[in-house]
């Protein structure tokens, strides 16, 4: 599309004006933006150093250990390929710096002024030739009225001068116009491809930065995640130091006879099949009623037998170091076994430590202490025996006497039950539902709260919901 001088003029004027006026300050908002861009990388590279520098103090602690030691390494080579890839990037924005941020500053501020020229020289040739052509012009008409009504022969030559010299004056007046619309449009495409060329090398740059740190961080990756894929997993030094400590050791022949003892104690011979026969004197030795045993076979059997209640809860004790111990009793009557195995003998006076509490149709099983054979024996044969108190002239304050009824009726201690650790990432597969805390997964303290002896909280890492647990207010009223 063919333009007119005018247009192609006004066209080459506006492009210097838009490379001075917009262009130009561009540049020097995109250099102070530039360089805020700097200042937040090189706060974001040395946060990075510092927080990996951490990661790789963490490491070293876990060096120490001997379970995770792997793991420090782990952590500390974590740390120095982050620290590698910091560093390079730091090294890639020296270089945007150096060949762009500084490039842009000086560049701005020379091409402010030779814009300025450039636009001006354009100006003032282009006014000495449009002045050149319009005198040409004037000449011309001026004298084409002279040579009216006069001899045109004698002005034909010089009018043929004068067309020649504006035509002349024209055509350099629009190849001036061009070759400045052309220059300036180059000018301004010459600024645009600069930009674009720095970015492109600073975008190459940040490709290479990118990939070399790809191959730093991938290279070891895979390594890095196998190790800490199996948490349950133990080095072989330690699995070994916990197999030895997990050895029962050797018990001694005492500890053998106790249980031995408590083996047979457990399966006792059969009681004798005839009820125990109750000792016409028993009466004369303890007038007041005694509380039967339970027994399985029969409840109304024998109703001067000894109890369990009465065997096992009158036995003062005078420290908690015998809580553990089997109640015994003495005996008011000598006993003969007879021809039966099963039975037991004893003297007027003997002592007695019951094996099974539980009365079977009058008759008790127990340990003679001082022959210390076994047999059923009668019940109404014999008496609690609470053994006396000795003084201990060592200790300065007074012991308070506990009794086996004041101790828990358990005999042993319920297991804590803690929830299993959960280091993993993955939800649970089912919702836990939330139920009321049954006794055997508690441990009752002294002020009645459930809670384990040794945790002083929870457990952040662990994605187990606990139970809710339940207080035992004492000032609470009982119903």
């Amino acid at each position: 599309m063919s333009r007119a001088p005018e247009d192609v003029s006004k066209l080459t004027e506006s492009t210097y004006k838009n490379v001075m006026e917009q262009f130009n300050p561009g540049l020097r908002n995109l250099v102070n933006l530039g360089k805020s861009y700097e200042k937040s990388v090189t706060a974001m590279t040395l946060a990075g150093k510092v927080y990996f520098d951490a990661v790789s103090k963490i490491g070293e602690n876990a060096i120490v250990s001997p379970v995770s030691r792997e793991l420090g390494v782990v952590l500390m080579e974590i740390a120095e390929a982050h620290r590698k890839v910091y560093i390079e990037l730091e090294e890639n924005f020296k270089r945007f710096h150096r060949e762009i941020i500084t490039e842009l500053e000086k560049k701005t501020e020379m091409d402010v002024k030779y814009m300025n020229a450039t636009f001006k020289r354009y100006q003032s040739e282009h006014k000495l030739k449009q002045d050149s052509l319009e005198r040409s012009q004037t000449d011309l008409k001026k004298l084409r009225r002279k040579s009216q009504g006069k001899h045109s022969s004698k002005y034909e030559i010089k009018e043929n001068e004068y067309l020649e010299t504006v035509s002349s004056r024209q055509m350099d007046m629009q190849k001036f116009i061009a070759d400045g619309c052309k220059e300036a449009l180059l000018e301004e495409k010459r600024r645009f491809c600069f930009l674009a060329d720095k970015h492109c090398m600073f975008s190459y740059q940040i490709s290479n930065f990118h990939e070399k740190a790809k191959e730093m961080l991938a290279m070891k990756l895979p390594t890095w995640q196998e190790k800490c894929s199996d948490i349950t997993k133990v080095p072989d030094t330690v699995a070994t130091m916990i197999e030895e400590l997990s050895v029962t050791p050797e018990q001694s022949p005492l500890v053998e006879r106790c249980n031995r003892n408590n083996v047979e104690s457990m399966v006792p011979p059969p009681a004798p099949p005839l009820k125990a026969q109750i000792s016409p004197l028993a009466n004369m030795f303890n007038p007041e009623p005694r509380s039967p045993l339970t027994s399985s076979s029969d409840h109304n059997s024998d109703q001067g037998s000894l109890g369990e209640v009465s065997l096992s809860r009158s036995t003062s004790q005078s420290s908690g170091l015998n809580v553990g111990r089997r109640p015994r009793v003495r005996t008011i009557f000598p006993h003969t076994s007879g021809n039966n195995d099963t039975l037991l003998s004893f003297d007027d006076g003997d002592i007695i430590t019951l094996l099974i509490q539980e009365e079977k149709d009058g008759w008790l099983y127990g340990e003679l202490e001082k022959t210390s054979k076994r047999g059923w024996f009668p019940s109404s044969y014999c008496r609690p025996y609470t053994e006396p108190v000795k003084a201990n002239s060592n200790q300065s304050t007074p012991v308070r006497s506990l009794s086996v009824a004041s101790l828990p009726e358990q005999e042993e201690e319920e297991p804590v039950l803690i929830p299993p650790p959960d280091y993993s990432d993955d939800p649970p597969s089912s919702p836990v539902v939330p139920s009321m805390p049954s006794p055997q997964n508690t441990v009752s303290l002294v002020n009645g709260t459930a809670k384990a002896p040794f945790l002083g909280g929870g457990n952040p890492f662990a994605t187990v919901k606990l139970r809710p647990t339940v207080t035992n207010d004492r000032s609470a009223p009982h119903i």
